[in-house]
């Protein structure tokens, strides 16, 4: 019977302690993408991505233009020139046209390149505000919406954050 009884209690016991540790248990979820997008450096970021990108599809086009002023310039001169000098300027041609061939995927990875920078800045930010927002307010978890399909129970933090970012 004293065995029984020691049984019941520590089965209690553990029940008790169980459902304690469970009731302490705090999820949360934020939108990361939706805390960045509110951050005006970020606005600021995406204006100034959109004027690099303007300015190096200019460089293209400037390039793009002194080609064919090149090749026009050859073709109208190509009767004057001699064989050599032909062979020299074509060569030249073929490799200013292989160069701007490739600008289109250079200009896109430097366009990804100063995103990532941005990004980068933005996500450390975002994180930092994340984590103490956890800390504050006593949760245990504070999971990516974008990244849950279904989950437990639990808050909304983007206000949150957005509040410790001093974003409105």
């Amino acid at each position: 019977m004293k065995k029984v009884l020691t049984l019941v209690l520590l089965a209690t016991g553990l029940l008790v302690a169980g459902t304690h540790t469970q009731a302490q248990t705090k999820i949360g979820y934020v939108s990361v993408s939706e805390v960045i997008q509110s951050m005006p450096e970020a606005k600021k970021a995406d204006t100034a991505l959109a004027q690099f990108q303007d300015a190096l599809r200019q460089s293209a086009l400037d390039k793009q233009n002194a080609l064919n002023d090149a090749y026009a310039k050859f073709v109208k001169d190509s009767i004057t020139l001699t064989p050599a000098v032909k062979e020299v300027r074509r060569k030249d041609l073929q490799t200013r046209l292989q160069e701007l061939q490739g600008e289109d995927q250079r200009i896109q990875e430097e366009l990804q390149k100063k995103q990532e920078e941005y990004v980068s800045a933005f996500q450390k930010k975002a994180n930092e505000a994340i984590q103490a927002v956890a800390k504050e307010n006593g949760f245990t978890y504070i999971l990516a919406k974008e990244a849950v399909l279904v989950g437990p129970p639990g808050e909304d933090v983007v206000g949150l954050v957005k509040k410790k970012l001093g974003l409105k």
